[in-house]
């Protein structure tokens, strides 16, 4: 059983990448994420190997923000596996910082909220 860990603003887009990936693959078992204060509680408890957070420009979901997650989940969790989602027609610039941080290698993948449902279900497949 793969578990994976949503953490994004718009319940309807995480509903809709759920979808897609128990049809990508019905062994996906898909956690959302209903108050970001509690991202880090639900990965630990799931034991997930797939955390996806949307980055925005507003609080708790800015990149600083998430990063401070990141810090606390990889000591305890080295293998686990971080999707950023951005939107990249918002803020060019917030897009262009979590590309670098990808550059970096603090996370595994970065995506961008125009992609398809159906895309983010493949890539987080191949992470």
């Amino acid at each position: 059983m793969r578990r994976v860990v949503i953490d994004m603003q718009s319940f309807l887009f995480v509903d809709a990448a759920a979808k897609a990936l128990r049809q990508f693959a019905p062994d996906y078992e898909v956690y959302s994420v209903e108050n970001p204060a509690q991202t880090l509680d639900l990965c630990f408890g799931a034991n997930a190997n797939v955390l996806v957070m949307e980055v925005t420009e507003y609080t708790p979901w800015k990149l600083a923000e998430r990063l401070e997650i990141l810090e606390k989940l990889k000591p305890e969790l080295p293998d686990y596996r971080i999707v950023f989602v951005v939107d990249e027609n918002t803020s060019k610039s917030l897009a262009d910082s979590v590309r670098q941080v990808k550059k970096d290698g603090l996370i595994d993948l970065f995506l961008y909220s125009s992609a398809s449902s159906d895309y983010l279900a493949a890539s987080i497949d191949a992470v």
